[in-house]
């Protein structure tokens, strides 16, 4: 027996149809304007230099630890951030004049903060870096000064604050310091004896001689010590207080990294791309 199909019933669809919909289609409409607003007014410029496993630069891509968080916050609110890759010493000029919005690895200093509000994320500190097995002979980078013999090598645009600024300034009069642009530089005057020691974070020499094929073997040679002189600071990243990038995209950069600082994964990316034993000798979690 066919059934007959009430007209009512045949409209009955339809308003069910509406009243579920409805919330769904206002929750939507709702939304709209928070998207829109959460687009950056512009994109991020982010000078960076390859750092070990923390900025990596590849054929003019960029890459590494801190590129792909940043990405990833970015994407979160539709924002674009623009990398170029720059000599370390560029990048700091392109911070203190208002070109880059964002310095990133950095650790903090008294010349940087007049740049920019910075953001910790975990802690480090440079250390007595050589290569070979033989230590040059000296205590401290205190005595520095006082073996005029010792070549001591730095890279252009670091800054590990007073001690380190005081220090560079004594080996510069006394025309015993040797700049080069990038760790790995760095690492080949320490090989060729255009410098006997040089003062760095040691993960940042072995993370970048472990991505050149050419400079690996490197790696195993590098060798370090702690020296109290050298002490330890946060280490994290900096938004500028250039009025070129507006304070609304000013204070959604500083969520980024604030929220990356809370989580905990800048940190546990070092973990896993570091997997020495001697990892936190000059690199640790903030407390």
């Amino acid at each position: 027996m066919n059934r007959l199909r009430s007209p009512f019933a045949m409209t009955s669809r339809p308003r069910v149809a509406y009243r579920t919909w409805l919330p769904a289609l206002m929750l939507v409409a709702a939304g709209l304007p928070t998207l829109a607003q959460a687009e950056c007014a512009r994109p991020i410029r982010v000078p960076v230099a390859d750092i070990g496993a923390a900025v990596t630069v590849k054929d003019g891509e960029v890459g590494g630890i801190f590129p792909e968080l940043l990405r990833a916050e970015a994407r979160r609110d539709g924002c674009e951030i623009v990398f170029s890759a720059v000599p370390r010493a560029r990048q700091e000029m392109l911070f203190e004049t208002g070109q880059a919005d964002v310095l990133v690895p950095a650790r903090r200093s008294s010349q940087r903060d007049r740049h920019g509000r910075f953001v910790p994320m975990m802690q480090s500190r440079a250390a007595l870096v050589w290569i070979g097995p033989d230590r040059p002979r000296f205590v401290d980078l205190s005595e520095l000064a006082a073996h005029s013999t010792l070549r001591v090598g730095i890279v252009r645009g670091y800054d590990y604050d007073e001690p380190y600024q005081s220090a560079v300034r004594a080996l510069e009069r006394q025309g015993r310091l040797a700049r080069a642009t990038d760790p790995v530089s760095l690492a080949r005057m320490l090989n060729e004896g255009v410098a006997d020691i040089a003062v760095i974070t040691p993960t940042a020499v072995t993370g970048a001689l472990r991505r050149d094929p050419r400079w690996r073997h490197l790696a195993e040679r590098v060798h370090y010590e702690i020296d109290e002189a050298l002490p330890w600071g946060d280490s994290g990243a900096y938004v500028s207080h250039s009025t070129a990038l507006g304070a609304r995209d000013r204070a959604r950069i500083a969520s980024w990294l604030e929220r990356m600082a809370r989580t905990g994964t800048a940190w546990r990316e070092f973990q896993r791309q570091y997997p020495e034993d001697r990892l936190t000798d000059t690199v640790r979690p903030k407390p």
